[in-house]
């Protein structure tokens, strides 16, 4: 694989300060978080795909109006169906019991819904993919012709080799120097297989942080803020030339 599956690691950090801005609606059955632009464009657009917390953590509904600040349509849909992981967890949670019932074939069909109506009914003309940890593997699994135009993730989780290969479009990856799921090794092997693809790709080495820090970072500490802001700063301008440029 180029990544682990995740580990307890995926469930712990820090609850960020703030309001969110967008608004929940419904995609078929199943609850959506989305963002607007200034300008309620939705002609470029990212599907954020989250960690195992799931889209009501303030977090990443922050991280989702950061992007539409920056002049993108937002769409984060509950890839859990409400049954998410609570942030740090009591001791003796089993995260892989959890992850039985929510592999590919549970959380394809969502995305598969969430991309028909972005581009159908929202009026998406190009797509950026955004996922941070879990939500990483369904970067790589949708970044094809007629679902993701590009992709960007942070301290992928969960990724076959295969599901790397898989890719059709420009790929961005923000890494942690500490990461037991996305270790050194995984790295390296990561780097081994895009250089033999010809998609464009990125990535990033930060250090003085681990996994999960691109979501969950504690931002007390200036060096760990730093990081997380320059990551979020990397999939800026990764859509920007992949997605704004290319519209």
């Amino acid at each position: 694989m180029a990544s682990h599956p995740p580990g307890a690691c995926c469930t712990i950090g820090v609850k960020h300060e703030g309001s969110a801005v967008g608004e929940v609606k419904k995609i078929n059955d199943f609850r959506v978080y989305f963002s607007y632009p200034k300008d309620k464009s939705t002609h470029n657009a990212i599907l954020l795909m989250t960690d195992v917390i799931g889209m009501d953590f303030i977090n990443v509904q922050l991280i989702a109006d950061q992007f539409a600040a920056n002049g993108y349509f937002v769409v984060m849909p509950d890839l859990f169906n409400g049954d998410t992981v609570k942030l740090n967890p009591p001791e003796g949670f089993q995260i892989f019991e959890w992850l039985k019932s929510h592999l590919a074939p549970t959380v394809d069909p969502i995305l598969e819904a969430t991309l028909k109506e972005m581009r159908g009914s929202l009026g998406c003309k190009k797509i950026g993919g955004v996922g941070y940890c879990f939500g990483g593997k369904y970067v790589c699994r949708f970044l094809k012709e007629g679902k993701l135009d590009a992709g960007y993730t942070a301290h992928p989780s969960f990724v076959d080799k295969e599901e790397l290969e898989g890719c059709e479009g420009p790929l961005s990856i923000a890494a942690a120097e500490t990461d037991q799921v996305f270790p050194a090794a995984k790295r390296r092997e990561t780097e081994d297989i895009l250089l033999n693809m010809k998609i464009p790709y990125q990535i990033n080495l930060f250090s003085d942080v681990v996994h999960g820090f691109a979501v969950k970072a504690d931002l007390s500490n200036r060096r760990i803020k730093f990081a997380k802001e320059q990551a979020f700063l990397q999939a800026v301008h990764w859509f920007d030339e992949y997605v704004k440029g290319s519209a």
